[in-house]
């Protein structure tokens, strides 16, 4: 981009935290000032992939890596259609230089009207959030609100606990995914597709598209539903299974999807990812809690306890589930072993089974990307 240095030096943006801490920058993105929920990940590379990550709806994502925007962004990298994300943090901004790259990051923001602030320590700013935990706060690029006021609008925003943001992000209707191959293309996948003789139904609640891409790879016909779709709705598909996606805020909010859940278990096999994840625990008598923080990178080793190897996995998410809240009848299959949180789980008496982080690698490892196959062999077995 071409870079107003004066601009830059005189660092009239800011982003305020509730509890009043105030960090100066400069504005790179749309002309809008926004409140959300300040998070940090901590992952090096995959910028992109974070900002069409619908998770990240009422956030305002910080990147811990100093230097971004020097891949540019390209529609063939996007993980949805859109950018839901309330905000980008960054320490530098730099100009695109990749063969890849279609659009600068600054464009892309303010074509998407997704405020942005450069020039910031970033480094205190994530520091504060690991010791102090995730805070609200006003982004304000416009210069026509003030500190004071800032802080105030921080402290008043209701945030995201008990928010559903689901039904935000969420698709319409109905669509199938890429019924004639179109889409299949991806960095790192396997190509060409498998023939598709299963047919699964996963529902949006903030789905990404390398999730799609995984499921299509195993060879799975896939129809996504909107997050609100009843069960009824998905068994009148007759699919051979049903995917539980990732997506955004609280997972107790959204009482609906645990209730829908409820009506598949034992009726066709399940699988979730992240959000999903959590409302497969819920839906199984579990309970879910706000972590200090949360879990956004692309480097949490993770343990699956059943055959004690070490995944390194992409993480992104603020609520877990409460291990001690399980019945007997559900078993842990992963733990965290940052923090020994649940990051697996899977039930005794029917064909269901989830996992806290993310096997689609979009962005990050590879490592757990077998779970794809499990699902697979889940169906095939019933």
């Amino acid at each position: 981009m071409s870079r107003d240095w004066k601009a830059l030096r005189e660092k009239k943006a800011f982003l305020a935290l509730a509890d009043g801490t105030i960090y100066w920058g400069t504005s790179v993105g749309a002309a809008r000032d926004q409140v959300g929920e300040v998070v940090f990940n901590t992952g090096m590379s995959g910028y992109q992939e974070i900002l069409s990550d619908p998770s990240y709806a009422g956030q305002l994502v910080t990147m811990t890596y100093p230097q971004i925007g020097n891949t540019g962004m390209n529609a063939a990298d996007m993980e949805s259609r859109d950018l839901f994300l309330n905000g980008f943090i960054m320490h530098e901004l730099h100009d695109a230089s990749n063969w890849r790259s279609e659009v600068g990051l600054a464009a892309m923001l303010r074509d998407k009207g997704i405020p942005a602030i450069v020039g910031i320590d970033t480094r205190a700013l994530t520091c504060q959030l690991r010791d102090g935990g995730t805070q609200k706060a006003y982004l304000s690029v416009c210069g026509e609100v003030g500190v004071e006021e800032a802080v105030a609008q921080a402290r008043a925003w209701e945030g995201l606990d008990g928010q559903d943001y689901a039904a935000r992000v969420t698709c319409c209707e109905p669509y199938g995914w890429d019924p004639d191959g179109a889409l299949s293309g991806s960095w790192g996948m396997p190509s060409p597709l498998p023939p598709a003789d299963l047919k699964v139904v996963a529902y949006d609640f903030g789905i990404k598209w390398n999730i799609l891409r995984g499921l299509r790879h195993c060879g799975m016909e896939i129809t996504v539903v909107p997050a609100k779709t009843a069960a009824e709705e998905v068994l009148a598909l007759k699919p051979d299974g049903v995917f539980l996606s990732n997506g955004p805020a609280d997972p107790a909010a959204i009482d609906y999807a645990a209730h829908n859940i409820q009506g598949l278990l034992g009726k066709v096999p399940l699988m979730g990812i992240c959000l999903g994840h959590q409302l497969l625990g819920i839906a199984l008598g579990g309970k879910s809690y706000r972590m200090k923080f949360g879990h956004h990178g692309i480097n949490h080793p993770v343990m699956r306890l059943e055959t004690k190897a070490v995944e390194v996995t992409s993480q992104n998410h603020n609520f877990a589930i409460d291990a001690d809240t399980l019945g007997s009848d559900v078993d842990v299959t992963h733990i965290n072993l940052n923090d020994q949180t649940v990051e697996g789980l899977r039930s005794r008496t029917v064909p269901a089974f989830s996992v806290q982080y993310h096997p689609e690698a979009g962005p990050g490892p590879h490592d757990p990307y077998y779970l794809f196959k499990i699902f697979r062999d889940n169906i095939l077995a019933c």
